[in-house]
């Protein structure tokens, strides 16, 4: 016996829903080491934007370049990689690169440099979740071409008790980072009440994408909505059960934020998939 169009409907929308919830779900970081969720998040907060200078070549790859935690790698694997007809290099000795998203996998810690190497559009681009009449992309993939790479620093077993400034002291023959790194010497240039909210992990109504960033790190996900014919976007920072803050911008600027505690069993709205 067939099924109905309504049904046929219902379970096509619940299969998008399901899909779209485990491409959300990719994004959470894996608790397969040993960290507490303070060390994980002093990690992620202090490494991703960061800057540094390279004191080696880096090539290009897709696949994240193996470098072992005791501050080795296969120096003739990275070198064929640039010779043998590769992408190229995505930086060399002497050059400014940056670490843009820092993941958790395993025994890895992934850093991605520079943007990572990225062609352009995916599938998963196409696809947008939302609730009521706003939509947001599933990806946050921009559509940019990027010309950088990836690093996966093999520590051999789960990590734990580990700091930014180890991971910085076992990044050293890759890559050096200053004492006052460019995001120091530019939080001195802001306001003290800025600078001391920066310090306290607080967000403020008048800071900018960089500025919360700085205070909170990368948002766990982003809303977008036009209310009033206003086009408003929240970072949204925490999880259930506990507390959740909302950073509403307006334009390049905060206009709002919003601190809530969220406990357990508490329902959300339905989502709602398009694909165009």
């Amino acid at each position: 016996m067939g099924l109905s169009p309504r049904w046929r409907r219902t379970g096509s929308v619940c299969l998008l829903a399901a899909l779209a919830a485990g491409a959300l779900g990719a994004a959470v970081i894996p608790k397969k080491d040993k960290l507490t969720e303070d060390e994980r998040i002093e990690i992620l907060r202090n490494l991703t934007a960061e800057y540094a200078k390279a004191k080696t070549y880096l090539p290009r790859s897709k696949n994240p370049l193996d470098f072992d935690a005791n501050g080795t790698w296969d120096q003739a694997h990275w070198q064929m990689l640039t010779n043998a007809g590769g992408p190229g290099v995505a930086a060399r000795e002497g050059d400014q690169i940056k670490i843009t998203h820092v993941s958790f996998e395993g025994d890895k810690l992934v850093l991605e440099i520079n943007g990572g190497l990225k062609s352009g559009r995916r599938l998963m681009d196409h696809l947008e979740v939302g609730m009521g009449n706003s939509t947001r992309p599933v990806s946050g993939n921009s559509g940019v071409a990027t010309t950088g790479t990836y690093i996966a620093v093999n520590f051999h077993k789960p990590m734990e008790n580990l700091s930014t400034a180890e991971v910085k002291r076992i990044l050293l023959p890759l890559m050096t980072f200053d004492l006052h790194t460019v995001s120091k010497l530019y939080m001195e240039t802001l306001p003290p009440e800025m600078q001391k909210a920066i310090t306290e992990k607080r967000a403020l109504e008048g800071m900018d994408r960089d500025q919360v960033k700085m205070a909170l790190g990368s948002p766990v996900r982003k809303y977008r909505e036009a209310k009033d014919g206003v086009d408003l976007e929240d970072w949204i920072y925490g999880q259930a059960p506990g507390k959740i803050t909302f950073v509403t911008f307006q334009g390049l600027k905060v206009v709002k934020v919003k601190e809530q505690y969220a406990g357990l069993g508490s329902e959300t709205a339905p989502t709602r998939i398009i694909v165009p």
